[in-house]
C-alpha cells in the first residue's frame, strides 16, 4: 500500500463529465489500496472569470479581497469532486487549504507556505477516506485567506505530499509529461521519460509551463518524488527526481521561453558604491523578481543599469525608479516590452564547454538578434525580440538534435 497526493489542474476539472472521469480515477487508485490525497485547482477559466468580475466593480480590486474571491474557485471543486466520488460509493471529505492545515504568510496574491499541519489530512487517510484539499490557498495567522499565486494548486500538491511523508506526487495535467520544448511550437518536439529536480527547476523558472517553480523547489528540498501525466489517458508521464538518467552525450535536455518579460534601464547613473544596492533593495520591498542584470559602463564614472522583470511588474517597477531617479542623480528610465527570453537546460553542460557559443551561433546563423544573456552551470538565456521567439525555438531545437525520432513523436495532447 502506498500513500499517493494526486493533483489535477483546471483544465483536468473544467466540467461535469470530467469531474466524473477524475473520480473514477482516484476511486481505481484507492481501489488498488493506495491512501489517497487529491488536490484540485479552480475549474477550467473560473480563476480568469473571477477576476475578470472583480475588475467589473473595482478597476484595481483590494489585494485581500481578491483573494477571498479566488479562493471560492477551488472550494467548488473540492466539493463537486468530493459528491462525485461519494456518488461513486467512496468515502470522501472536502477540505479547504486552512482546514487542511496550510499556514502561509500575509502577502495577498503571492503567499508562501509557511507550514503545513496534516493531522486532519493523516486521520482522513488512516479511516480509509479520500481527502480532497482546495489548492491555491492557505490561512495566515491572523485567520485571512491568501492565495499562492498562479500555478499553486502545484505547491499545495507537493507540500502536502512533504507532510504527509507520501510515496509519490502525482500531477495530472493537459499534456502527458515533459517535452524537450513546447510541442505547440516543435512538433517534433520529445517526451522526457526522466529529468532532474535541478534540470526541471531551471525549465519551470525559465517559462514551462507543465509544473510551478515553487512546487518543483518543495520537491527538491524534501525529496519528494515527482511525476507529470495526463488526465486523459494513461502513460508512464515523466518522472522528476534527484538522479535522472540522461541518454549518452546528450548535453541540453529542454528548451523554454517566457513572453512575459519586459527590460529597463536606469541610464546615467553616477558610480556610487552603494547605487546598485539601493536599486535593487527598492525593488525587493515591493516584491519583484528581477532577473538578468547588466551593467555597463559608459564615461567619467557613469554607468547604466539594464535588468529584465516580469511585464507584469513594469508599472511597479517604473514608479521604484522614478522614486529614485533623482535621488540617485540618474538620467533617463528606458522601457522595453517587446521582448521574450529563450533558454536552454541540460545538466551536461557543467562538463562540456562551448555549449553557450554553440547556442550564439545557431541564433545568429538564423539572423536573430540577441539582446541580452545570463548564464548558470546548466542554463544559458538570451533576451530576444517577441516575434522571434518561435523562429528562435525551432532553431535551437534543431542544433542540439533534441527531436523525437519518427515512431517516438507525440502531439500535445487535446483536452
Amino acid at each position: 500500500m502506498a500513500r499517493i497526493v494526486m493533483k489535477f489542474g483546471g483544465s483536468s476539472v473544467a466540467t461535469a463529465e470530467r469531474m466524473v472521469k477524475v473520480a473514477q480515477r482516484v476511486a481505481k487508485t484507492r481501489a488498488e489500496g493506495h491512501q489517497v490525497a487529491v488536490v484540485v485547482s479552480a475549474m477550467g477559466d473560473t480563476t480568469d472569470d473571477l477576476i475578470a468580475l472583480a475588475k467589473q466593480v473595482n478597476e484595481r480590486p483590494p489585494a485581500r479581497e481578491l483573494d477571498m474571491l479566488l479562493s471560492t474557485g477551488e472550494q467548488v471543486s473540492i466539493a463537486v469532486l468530493t459528491m462525485a466520488l461519494q456518488g461513486l460509493g467512496v468515502p470522501a471529505t472536502s477540505l479547504t487549504g486552512g482546514q487542511a492545515g496550510f499556514r502561509v504568510e500575509q502577502v495577498f496574491g503571492k503567499a508562501r507556505i509557511l507550514e503545513v499541519r496534516p493531522d486532519r489530512v493523516d486521520a482522513l487517510l488512516r479511516d480509509g477516506h479520500v481527502a480532497v484539499v482546495a489548492g491555491f490557498q492557505g490561512v495566515t495567522d491572523d485567520g485571512e485567506i491568501a492565495t499562492l499565486g498562479r500555478g499553486g494548486s502545484d505547491t499545495t500538491a507537493v507540500a502536502l505530499a512533504a507532510a504527509l511523508k507520501a510515496d509519490v506526487c502525482e500531477i495530472y495535467t493537459d499534456v502527458d509529461g515533459v517535452y524537450t520544448t513546447d510541442p505547440r511550437i516543435v512538433k517534433e518536439a520529445a517526451k522526457i521519460p526522466e529529468i532532474s529536480y535541478d534540470e526541471m527547476l531551471e525549465l519551470a523558472n525559465l517559462g514551462a509551463v507543465v509544473l510551478h517553480p515553487r512546487a518543483v523547489e518543495y520537491a527538491k528540498l524534501y525529496r519528494v518524488p515527482l511525476v507529470v501525466r495526463s488526465s486523459f489517458h494513461d502513460g508512464p508521464g515523466t518522472w522528476v527526481k534527484e538522479d535522472a538518467n540522461v541518454e549518452q552525450g546528450q548535453v541540453v535536455r529542454g528548451i523554454a521561453h517566457d513572453l512575459n518579460v519586459a527590460k529597463v534601464s536606469l541610464v546615467g547613473v553616477p558610480n556610487r558604491r552603494d547605487s546598485l544596492g539601493r536599486v535593487f533593495h527598492a525593488l525587493a520591498e515591493e516584491n519583484v523578481n528581477v532577473d538578468i542584470i547588466v551593467q555597463s559602463i559608459v564615461h567619467n564614472d557613469v554607468h547604466d543599469i539594464s535588468f529584465t522583470v516580469c511585464r507584469d511588474d513594469l508599472p511597479v517597477t517604473l514608479r521604484v525608479l522614478e522614486d529614485l531617479r533623482v535621488e540617485l542623480g540618474a538620467g533617463e528610465i528606458v522601457a522595453e516590452e517587446e521582448l521574450a527570453k529563450i533558454s536552454i537546460v541540460g545538466a551536461g553542460m557543467i562538463s562540456n564547454p562551448g555549449v553557450a557559443a554553440r547556442m550564439f551561433d545557431a541564433l545568429i546563423e538564423a539572423g536573430l538578434s540577441i539582446r541580452m544573456v545570463s548564464t548558470s552551470e546548466i542554463k544559458v538565456s538570451c533576451v530576444v525580440d517577441a516575434r522571434d521567439v518561435k523562429r528562435a525555438v525551432q532553431v535551437l531545437h534543431q542544433a542540439f538534435e533534441l527531436s523525437a525520432s519518427a515512431e517516438e513523436k507525440v502531439n500535445p495532447v487535446k483536452a
